[in-house]
């Protein structure tokens, strides 16, 4: 991890993937490696997925699309959070993939996701799509494998703990156990 923070893997043009379960650090990771990244100096853009590639298509509607790849291509560093979160459309899979084929030895990604390599066709659409993208984001290459509980999970359950239950057993229909959608004052419309 301290080689990552140096930042030796964006001089080498090397790819970071961060592959794990939701709630495993994978997007906290990303981002502290992106700001020890950008306290070095380098060049660093962040974007989930779905972002991305929104602003892809309306580039591309709005003929500016040559313009954001050309400011794309300008980083030492482009970080993908959340890939296989949301399926992408044809075209939207078509201009990611472009992206990272364009970034391909020439700027370094950074790349979350929450899917297992052979699940990646249902995020780009095509077999074909996909194993031409993993072919370019896995050479040269730091794979992060991310693993237990989704720390969200732990903490909601400690939470719960700490709380114990919210009151006593009322008997039931009393309407003591009856959910209460505003305590305290009166409901206003």
């Amino acid at each position: 991890m301290a080689e990552l923070a140096r930042g030796e893997f964006i001089d080498r043009r090397e790819n970071v993937l961060l592959v794990g379960n939701p709630g495993t650090g994978k997007s906290h990771l990303a981002i502290a490696l992106s700001a020890a990244a950008c306290a070095r100096g380098y060049r660093v853009r962040f974007f989930r997925v779905t972002e991305l590639v929104t602003l892809l298509i309306e580039a591309r509607d709005e003929r500016s699309l040559l313009g954001l790849r050309a400011r794309l291509a300008k980083l030492d560093l482009l970080v993908l959070d959340e890939l296989g979160y949301v399926p992408a459309s044809k075209v939207g899979a078509e201009l990611l993939f472009d992206v990272i084929s364009t970034a391909y030895e020439r700027t370094s990604l950074m790349v979350t996701t929450n899917l297992p390599f052979d699940h990646w066709t249902e995020v780009l659409g095509s077999e074909r799509l996909t194993g031409a993208t993993l072919d370019r984001l896995t050479h040269r290459c730091q794979i992060i494998e991310t693993k237990g509980e989704s720390y969200r999970l732990r903490d909601a359950k400690a939470r719960i703990r700490k709380q114990g239950p919210s009151r006593e057993a009322a008997p039931p229909g009393s309407g003591a156990d009856a959910p209460r959608a505003l305590e305290g004052g009166p409901r206003t419309r």
